[in-house]
């Protein structure tokens, strides 16, 4: 009797856990897919500290624009965020993509110059975790990690801690740091949300310990607006959401690795996002992409400058 008990009790403790999880991820999944739709952006960073006393801090960054979210892919264990900026209410440009994986084990890590690693995590480490995957304007890595979706005291927040190549806002100015230890956490607000940073400017080489060389603030506002505000970008997806899926397709099959990715930073002297375009405005198929993207792989995983 003692036995038959035990196990009843065992069983309702295992569907109170399940019942709770699912309760869990589906909070997790009304927060992601909150940050869908139309909103005014603002962006602001200001470097906050430096360790030498000498070093000159930069000036503060700030800009702001309508920017469109739209959900592309909506699975059980997957979320994608395709984000457009829309400049003067009638131009268009593709930016960065967010994906987020329930309970992922696998992710990758920028090291330094163009480097990323892939690994795989014990199933133990992601329980009950999100994955977020961020990637640039022509869907190549910058950064992942993972983390818990926090809903507590009438708050809804995500955070985590990961590396990345230089923001596009410095790494074409700025030779004094190689990588950027991202420090992030997005908060759903009443009016939208708000991505907040604590970032880390670091010096990187080969077989020495890590630099820092400044710290910054990133406080970046999105504030939901109409979607009647986003309608340039809306028809512009429509209008390329085919070509930009066949590319997804395939980085995801290069993504499919152990083995580091190093990309070079250009060819023919110009970066990726500038071979995209004429893609793009052709609606070029598998393997013109394929083509470009392959120009861009190092082979053998050796460093080497841009063509």
């Amino acid at each position: 009797m003692k036995k038959v008990v035990l196990i009843t009790l065992l069983a309702i403790g295992y569907m109170v856990q399940g019942y709770s999880q699912e309760s869990n991820k589906n909070q997790d999944e009304e927060a992601i897919k909150s940050m869908c739709g139309c909103f005014k952006v603002q962006f602001k960073y200001t470097e906050t500290f430096a360790p030498e006393i000498d070093y000159e801090k930069h000036l503060d960054y700030t800009s702001g624009a309508l920017e469109w979210a739209e959900l592309i892919e909506d699975s059980d264990k997957k979320l994608s965020i395709q984000h457009l900026l829309v400049i003067k209410d009638t131009m268009v440009i593709k930016h960065w993509r967010q994906d987020w994986l329930y309970e992922n084990q696998q992710v990758f890590h920028y090291d330094k110059d163009n480097t990323w690693s892939f690994k795989t995590l014990p199933k133990e480490d992601v329980r009950g975790q999100w994955t977020q995957q961020v990637f640039q304007v022509d869907d190549s890595p910058r950064y992942s990690g993972s983390g818990t979706w926090i809903h507590a005291d009438g708050k809804h927040y995500w955070e985590n801690k990961s590396d990345s190549p230089l923001p596009r806002r410095e790494y074409s100015k700025r030779k004094d740091y190689n990588v950027m230890s991202r420090g992030n956490r997005q908060e759903i607000t009443d009016t939208g949300w708000v991505h907040e940073q604590d970032n880390d400017k670091i010096v990187r080489k080969t077989g020495e310990k890590d630099v820092l060389l400044a710290q910054e603030k990133g406080y970046n506002t999105y504030i939901k607006v109409p979607d009647s505000e986003c309608l340039a970008a809306k028809t512009w997806w429509q209008n390329n959401a085919k070509f930009w899926s066949r590319v997804r397709k395939s980085w995801s099959t290069i993504y499919d690795r152990e083995t580091p990715l190093v990309l070079r930073k250009s060819v023919d002297k110009q970066p990726l996002f500038m071979h995209m375009y004429p893609l793009e405005k052709a609606n070029e198929g598998k393997k013109a992409i394929n083509g470009v993207l392959n120009q861009f792989i190092v082979p053998n995983n050796k460093e080497e400058d841009g063509k």
